[in-house]
This record gives structure tokens, C-alpha cells and sequence, in this order.
């Protein structure tokens, strides 16, 4: 009980210190769950960088790994975007480099590189456009060529290439470790224990695991599904981060993970009280050169008019 009362002083002090610098804070679905609780909007990728363009105020806090706080920063350059734990990275974004993305290219002429979001700002500042896993289907159609070229997370592109069967989608070889990891038998064991259950997996999973999905979906897919599916029982196949959203969004209804457990050890370094911390001296500048930025944000302008 202390510690409840402990992390509700901490959650008003954090909402007072937002409000005297005039700070939204933007939480990604797999941040801690008194991360989501104290933050302004909760979100995936896509949904996080629109609130990042739209936003009024004047300070952006963003509770995520570092791509997406560049990303903010991108899209809101005059404001001041703040990283409660700058250590906080990806290892799927660090899987291409600016020179690799660019040699990618080179190697196929007039082919469009679409990047996920989960990379950096110099990757995004030399690809075509942007997506996330919400909507990287809807880019590469918008595209309207026979070839793509995709990076760095070759699972999801493997999706994509399903979901656009009229467009060849040729795939960096990255990966995000937390989903590339989980095992079909991992799956398959969680769908016997609870076969009453819908299996929502996230295509950030390799292909046999997408396999066994009753729904392929994003972060903000999930939630959405919940909602309104007439199932009470789902296998949960993302970062643990997301059950926190998913039983604020259907608490009449139950969900189960996948063991072990997907735990993305960057997401959990946040915590409430560096955000606190942050607030207070306005620590974790994230800047990006404004060349590179310029560049990006073409890219990542195109994903979110896509939408």
C-alpha cells in the first residue's frame, strides 16, 4: 500500500511539473503501466507521431525508445522534445546504418525504400517514405510500383508481402529480438492452454507465428479488436507492455501472454520517476541536425498522411 501511495504522489507530482513547463507526455503501448497511467496519450508508433505533429505544447516528454523521440523531434522541430531515459534504444532500429540503407538502394535502381519507423533519423532522411506496422500495407500500396524495397525489419516485410500480393517486397535483413524470438511451439503451447481464446500476434513476428493468428495486428490494432470482438479470451502475442492498455480497453474480458514472457528490456527503463526527473532540470534533449531532419521529415510526413 505504501508503494501505491508512493507512486500516487510521484504521478502528481510528474502532472504538475507537465503542466508548469507546459509539457504533453507521449507513452508508448509497452512502457511501464504508471508510464501509461501519468502520460497525456498512449499510443503506437503511428498514433504517437501524429500527436507529436499536432500537439500545441510547447515541450514534448516521450516515454518510448529513442527513434521515436527523434521522430517527435522531427515532426515538431520548434518545440522541445525530452527523453526521460536517453539510454533507452532499439536494436532493430541499430540493424541499418544511413550508408547500408543508401547502398540498399543503389543495388536496385528506382526502386522506393519504405522504412519502418523503428529506425533512425539519418535511415529515414535517405528512404522514400516511412510506416509503421499500422499501416505499412496501405504505404506500399499508395506507392503504385511492382517493387519496394523495405527496411530494417524483414518480418514485418514478410507480412506486408502477403497483404500486397501485387507488389514484390524485398526485405533488409532486421529483425526486433523481443518478437523475432517467440517460437511457433511457444504459440501453439499458449492456444492449448486457452482454446477458447482468439490469438492476436503482431507482425513483428517471424512468419510461422504469424501463421497461427487468428488477427495480425498492430499495438492500436489490438486495442481496437478487443473492444469489439465478441471473443473473451485472447493469447497475446506482443511486448507484456501492451496487456496494461488491452485491459483498460476490454476489463470484462482476459489475456493471456505467451512464456516466456516478451519483455523489451529498452521499453521497461523508463520509469515514473525519471520522467519526473526529467521534468524537472529538462534533461534528455533530443536534437537532430536539420539537414538530416529536412530530409526525414519528408519521409515520415508521407507515412502520416497515409495514414
Amino acid at each position: 500500500m505504501t508503494g501505491q501511495r508512493d507512486a500516487g504522489v510521484l504521478a502528481e507530482e510528474v502532472r504538475r511539473l507537465a503542466a508548469e513547463r507546459g509539457a504533453v507526455i507521449l507513452a508508448h503501448n509497452y512502457q511501464r503501466a504508471e508510464v501509461q497511467d501519468v502520460a497525456d496519450f498512449v499510443g503506437d508508433s503511428l498514433g504517437l507521431s501524429r500527436q507529436a505533429a499536432a500537439t500545441d505544447a510547447s515541450v514534448i516528454v516521450f516515454a518510448g525508445v529513442h527513434f521515436m523521440a527523434e521522430t517527435a523531434k522531427i515532426l515538431s522541430p520548434s518545440k522541445t522534445v525530452l527523453m526521460p531515459e536517453p539510454a533507452a534504444g532499439c536494436p532493430m532500429a541499430d540493424m541499418i546504418t544511413a550508408e547500408q540503407a543508401a547502398a540498399f538502394k543503389a543495388q536496385h535502381p528506382g526502386v522506393p525504400l519504405v522504412t519502418y519507423v523503428n529506425s533512425s533519423a539519418e535511415v529515414k532522411a535517405v528512404s522514400d517514405v516511412c510506416c509503421t506496422s499500422a499501416n505499412a500495407p496501405e504505404v506500399v500500396r499508395s506507392l503504385g510500383v511492382p517493387r519496394v524495397l523495405f527496411a530494417p525489419d524483414r518480418n514485418l516485410a514478410a507480412w506486408v508481402a502477403t497483404q500486397v500480393s501485387e507488389v514484390e517486397v524485398i526485405a533488409w535483413d532486421g529483425y526486433c529480438p523481443t518478437h523475432d524470438h517467440v517460437s511457433a511451439e511457444a504459440v501453439a503451447e499458449a492456444a492449448r492452454e486457452h482454446p477458447d481464446a482468439e490469438v492476436l500476434v503482431h507482425p513483428e513476428c517471424r512468419p510461422e507465428v504469424v501463421a497461427l493468428a487468428d488477427a495480425v495486428l498492430s499495438t492500436s490494432g489490438m486495442l481496437r479488436h478487443v473492444a469489439v470482438s465478441p471473443a473473451e479470451e485472447f493469447v497475446v502475442v506482443t511486448e507484456e507492455g501492451l496487456m496494461h492498455g488491452l485491459a483498460k480497453a476490454a476489463p470484462e474480458k482476459r489475456f493471456f501472454g505467451v512464456c516466456p514472457p516478451m519483455l523489451c528490456p529498452n521499453m521497461k527503463l523508463t520509469t515514473l520517476m525519471k520522467v519526473r526527473d526529467c521534468l524537472q532540470a529538462m534533461s534528455g534533449r533530443i536534437e537532430v541536425a536539420e539537414d538530416v531532419r529536412a530530409r526525414a521529415a519528408a519521409a515520415v510526413e508521407r507515412m502520416v498522411a497515409i495514414g
